[in-house]
């Protein structure tokens, strides 16, 4: 069995519009949002063995912070351009790469790539909020082998929800 939580970034800030969309940081509703999702995984006692995001700074800074409130090292987050805006596709495809010892996979980025792999895999969703979490269970022994035909969703959340 593989579990897989697709997070998007906590609420960015737009203070700067000038400002590089990849350097772009988190705005206060995130910074405040970030840490109550993270505590809502511990509470119902979702851990990652293994986390990626991509390597933009608002993406970076959510999964460091949800890393921190359920006391994973932070060092062991794997940062990738790969994902940043990146396809349903890609992002599958960065997922398929993850080692098979891992049980529970975090996967931090954006839409609309997370939306679409949500949709692709069987979730139905009208939008992955920002801080917003959507979990996966696969009855497989291999994340190559991780596809539609063997998804079940697991659990949605976001901020406004409680």
């Amino acid at each position: 069995m593989k579990k897989l939580v697709i997070i998007r970034h906590a609420k960015s800030s737009w203070d700067d519009a000038f400002l590089d969309d990849h350097k772009r940081p988190l705005a206060e509703r995130g910074l405040r949002d970030a840490p109550k999702m993270g505590s809502r995984l511990k509470k119902a006692e979702i851990f990652p063995d293994a986390i990626i995001s991509s390597d933009a700074e608002r993406a970076k800074t959510t999964a460091i912070i949800t890393a921190e409130k359920l006391d994973f090292p932070v060092h062991k987050i794997r940062f990738t351009p790969n994902l940043f805006h990146a396809s349903a596709s890609t992002i599958l495809s960065e997922i398929r790469k993850t080692d098979d010892s891992v049980k529970t996979l975090f996967v931090f980025g954006h839409n609309p790539g997370q939306n679409d792999l949500i949709w692709k895999l069987g979730g139905e969703i009208d939008n992955l909020p920002t801080s917003g979490q959507f979990g996966f269970k696969f009855d497989v022994d291999k994340w190559s082998d991780v596809d539609s035909k063997n998804a079940k969703v697991w659990f949605f959340d976001y901020p406004k929800k409680g």
